[in-house]
């Protein structure tokens, strides 16, 4: 049975589709009060203990999901002044469906004037057989700070991956700045797992920090050990990448990360 307070969506031949919506406000006494968290299906939402000023909301797997054929999306507005921290509470799995159709998994976040929102999810484990797509998109007005974590991780224990295709495409005032994808696993372009490309690893993840405070003092560019590397971003934004042979270690990288350029 779906979690208390989400609405169920049956899952058909074609799949299930199912939207979780989060909308926060400033509540003007320094908090922040959520007039919208809605969720469906497997999207279950629900809200945590505040941290100065800022609501939290953790979004619980109410059932397995996404299967091959699923559309999964999670949409979150932040209103002026708003502060809001996002996570999961435990990792998302790819799974095949039962006739190999692909799954999609969408995530849309905007950000208004001094707004900061925080998108920190567990790890998404490409399980073999699985075809997913993910696309997490993001505008943000130039006074808004976003901190934005993906962690992924291809198969399990002693276990080919799935096909992964993955976007993150994020703007900022309007303008682009941030535009990347990729594609791992059995039907992904030649050379995804090669020197070039992930060279072995199956655990791959970013660090994306969006803060007007970079403008004064820009990060530098930098290694964090041989396989993560700090870019900054015109925007005033940093950019950490990371490969390493398993979720832990990529985990560690990117905690290092976030300690030196989040908050």
């Amino acid at each position: 049975m779906p979690a208390p307070g989400v609405t169920a969506r049956a899952r058909t031949a074609a799949g299930l589709t199912a939207t979780a919506r989060i909308r926060a406000v400033a509540d003007g006494r320094g908090a922040t009060a959520l007039p919208l968290l809605a969720g469906e299906g497997p999207l279950a939402l629900r809200r945590t203990r505040d941290r100065g000023g800022e609501a939290g909301v953790m979004l619980v797997g109410a059932m397995s999901a996404p299967l091959g054929g699923d559309h999964l999306t999670v949409e979150a507005t932040a209103g002026p002044g708003a502060r809001l921290a996002l996570a999961s509470a435990a990792a998302t799995l790819a799974l095949p469906g039962r006739g190999g159709e692909p799954a999609r998994y969408d995530v849309r976040l905007a950000l208004e004037d001094g707004a900061s929102v925080r998108w920190l999810p567990e790890p998404l484990v490409s399980v073999r057989g699985s075809d997913l797509t993910v696309h997490t998109r993001t505008e943000l007005a130039p006074t808004a700070r976003l901190l934005l974590r993906e962690e992924q991780v291809l198969g399990r224990t002693g276990e080919a991956p799935g096909l992964l295709r993955s976007r993150l495409t994020v703007a900022l005032g309007g303008r682009p700045l941030l535009d990347q994808e990729l594609a791992c696993g059995p039907g992904a372009p030649g050379g995804w797992d090669g020197p070039a490309g992930l060279a072995g690893h199956r655990a791959l993840g970013q660090l994306l920090v969006v803060d007007p405070a970079f403008a004064a003092a820009p990060p530098a560019a930098r290694l964090l050990g041989e396989f993560a590397a700090v870019t900054p971003l015109a925007g005033p934004a940093v950019l950490v990448t990371a490969l390493a042979p398993d979720a832990l270690r990529l985990r560690e990288l990117l905690d290092t990360a976030l300690r030196t350029y989040g908050w």
